[in-house]
């Protein structure tokens, strides 16, 4: 009878460490030349924010030791000193990490979760741009320096070749992306991507992880957001409004039917928008001879500030606003959350590009009202 109460006890307590095991993942590492480091950080990353979960102290040959219960699986960091590695893990997993203190290129190597692995070597990949945009950022300072100043000139010839890595990383990305929609890694990757540049992908990326990673809430977050701009994104028809005019008279976008129209959410308060304004103005006084039309929607709630703005920057387009700041229903229709903002809309009445400035403005329309016919 005792015996049979020994077992007893020995099988639910292993049934007790089994379940436990199920529930928390563990990272062993070992840190080699650990100096004076004593102690390394578990950090856990959500949608808003990274957050120190445990710290532990390092043993005398460098080794420690996690165990931490996920509530789902998902993004976390060791912080070891100065440098922080990224890693994913969830309930059950088993890692193993190692790396040298004293190793500048901060290398690491890395088992026990296929996850973190897979965003080991994507975040290799991004290195290469980082050293490239380093690399170019120092010659471009040692011309500064060389001439006692920065320049426009010196400024025109580098900025190409900044936007060229820029350019090439992302696409090496959303390649990435694509081909990881099976993967937590390729989810992080994608929060990389400019979110204005690259609407379209991410809306269709989000729409093929939908059903994946469902108890991850920044997926989820991420999936929600993108199916709220999906109607005001770029290719879908223009939603219809109707806006009172500076004159209180409707204005609907609807009459802009068969035309081209910029739809342009600013306001007299806004920095940004002011200082954009002469650029808007010059490209109008080219192109609206051309069919060009500009709707300006002001997120203004005086009326007085909103017409002198008006009469200072010179803006002789059609004008309109809810006087509701960002809670005016034009506004919350557009999914408008920051300013500038601009839709610039087909005479079908289609979205073809959406946040254009300065420079981008002017290639756009020139490329739309100047192509061959």
């Amino acid at each position: 009878m005792k015996n049979r109460i020994l077992y007893t006890l020995f099988a639910l307590t292993l049934f007790i460490f089994s379940c436990s095991d199920k529930n928390a993942f563990t990272i062993a590492g070992t840190i080699n030349n650990p100096g004076s480091l004593k102690t390394i950080y578990l950090m856990e990353a959500d949608s808003s924010a990274v957050n120190v979960v445990d710290s532990t102290k390092l043993s005398e040959d460098g080794k420690f030791k996690f165990k931490h219960s996920a509530a789902y699986e998902g993004l976390y960091k060791l912080r070891v000193g100065g440098t922080v590695f990224d890693l994913i893990a969830k309930n059950g997993d088993d890692i193993n990490f190692t790396t040298d203190n004293n190793d500048n290129s901060h290398t690491y190597q890395l088992t026990g979760s296929e996850e973190s692995e897979k965003l080991k070597e994507f975040n290799k990949i991004t290195m290469v741009y980082a050293d490239e945009n380093t690399k170019l950022y120092n010659e471009y300072q040692a011309k500064a320096q060389a001439i006692g100043h920065e320049s426009d000139s010196l400024i025109n010839i580098y900025r190409p070749q900044f936007e060229k890595i820029s350019n090439d990383e992302s696409s090496v990305v959303l390649k990435y992306v694509n081909d990881n929609k099976n993967s937590l890694a390729g989810f992080y990757a994608s929060t990389m991507l400019d979110p204005d540049k690259y609407e379209a992908q991410l809306i269709a990326y989000a729409e093929s992880i939908k059903g994946k990673f469902s108890t991850n809430p920044g997926v989820l977050q991420f999936i929600k957001q993108m199916m709220i701009i999906k109607p005001v994104s770029i290719g879908q028809p223009a939603p219809d409004f109707t806006i009172i005019g500076i004159d209180d008279k409707p204005i609907k976008l609807s009459d802009y039917k068969g035309k081209y129209v910029i739809l342009d959410f600013w306001a007299s308060w806004c920095g940004p928008c002011r200082m954009e304004n002469p650029n808007v103005v010059k490209q109008y006084a080219v192109y609206h001879p051309k069919g060009l039309n500009i709707l300006g929607i002001s997120l203004d709630t005086s009326k007085t500030n909103w017409q002198q703005a008006i009469a200072h920057d010179q803006l002789s387009w059609a004008h309109a606003s809810d006087h509701k700041n960002f809670e005016g229903p034009t506004e919350v229709l557009y999914h408008i959350q920051a300013i500038p903002s601009n839709f610039i809309i087909d005479p079908k009445g289609i979205i073809i590009a959406k946040n254009v400035r300065g420079s981008d403005l002017e290639d756009f329309l020139n490329k739309t009202f100047n192509k061959p016919q």
